[in-house]
């Protein structure tokens, strides 16, 4: 087969991009055919093992005996995850990855089941989406300019927007992270102080947490929220150092870290709560302090480019400007 001849033909037909349009095609295709093997979802072994108890436990004459009273149902599902057949490979393969993405996630505030199965749906939609806008685009242009867009080019504008789509959605999850943390860390003092005052009340660690994430809930909600996931994993039973250990590694911030630390060694030990939240309080007001002297000590190197930039160039054309203006005069007139 002559592939000169049929570069030609497909060069007539769809233009200068025509052969990359064919092998896209059959590219496409190819993906096409194989997607249904790959998206074929494997049955559950232990979804079959309990399918197969429950038709030993019927017997062969179908239900054998008498009924059993129906199960009841604590909880009631959405709805299956449209997502679940393409777990294979949205999902990472270890369980190490598994448990980072999810914990990465989570500082973002994103505490789904399938957090990270849709934050990599998303980055395949996107990736796939902006490149597809792409190749759009230089279809489009190619078809209504003299000059079209070829070689590498052509595939610079195509694979660069599927990029940046692939890589937003992580960007996005950063800035999250980001300002999460700059909330939390900016309302532990205050989340403090209320909770001493709890304490000294006379209510439970418990109730004062409680009490704490309700009073924050406009002002800081993050931090609002991380002391709601700390009281319900309370009142749902589960080890209060582990719950509390839990906490620091979801906000990720380093004081929080040391105040789960404070209280886990102030219940063991046997020693008093309010009295740990006192000076515990008392060194985040002044860690708080000190961030602030230290955003202030750097505004003045910071604005230095600003002026002189901005103020240095205008003051000398004001002051300098003249006098130049006079000396072109004078050498005008000396040299007529």
């Amino acid at each position: 087969m002559d592939f000169s001849a049929l570069s030609q033909l497909l060069t007539d037909r769809l233009g200068p991009m025509g052969p990359m349009l064919a092998l896209v095609g059959v590219a496409a295709l190819l993906i096409l055919a194989v997607l249904p093997v790959l998206l074929k979802k494997r049955d559950d072994p232990f979804a079959k093992l309990q399918a197969q108890t429950r038709a030993a436990a019927r017997g062969p004459g179908g239900e054998g005996g008498a009924k059993k009273p129906k199960e009841q149902r604590l909880r009631y599902d959405s709805g299956s995850d449209k997502l679940d057949k393409f777990a294979g490979f949205l999902e990472p393969k270890t369980q190490e990855e598994m448990s980072e993405s999810k914990k990465w996630l989570q500082r973002a505030g994103y505490r789904g089941k399938n957090a990270v199965r849709t934050f990599h749906a998303v980055q395949v939609i996107l990736g796939l989406g902006l490149m597809a806008a792409g190749a759009l685009y230089v279809l489009i242009y190619n078809a209504t300019n003299e000059v079209p867009y070829a070689g590498n080019i052509a595939i610079a504008i195509v694979l660069m927007p599927g990029v940046l789509g692939y890589y937003a959605p992580k960007r996005w999850v950063d800035k999250r992270i980001a300002a999460r943390t700059a909330e939390i860390q900016n309302g532990f003092p205050d989340a403090l102080d209320m909770l001493l005052v709890c304490v000294e009340a006379g209510q439970s660690l418990d109730q004062g947490i409680i009490r704490v994430a309700k009073e924050l809930a406009s002002s800081y909600p993050a931090m609002s929220e991380e002391f709601e996931m700390v009281a319900h994993e309370i009142k749902a039973g589960k080890d209060k150092p582990s719950v509390l250990r839990a906490f620091g590694e979801r906000t990720g911030v380093p004081d929080v870290q040391s105040f789960v630390t404070v209280m886990i060694q102030s219940q063991q030990f046997g020693t008093s709560i309010a009295e740990a939240l006192r000076l515990y309080a008392a060194d985040m007001r002044d860690k708080r302090v000190m961030r602030a002297e230290e955003a202030a000590n750097k505004i003045p190197t910071k604005m230095t480019l600003g002026t002189m930039m901005f103020t240095v160039p205008p003051l000398l054309i004001i002051l300098v400007g003249p006098s130049v203006h006079d000396m072109i005069e004078n050498f005008k007139n000396m040299n007529p």
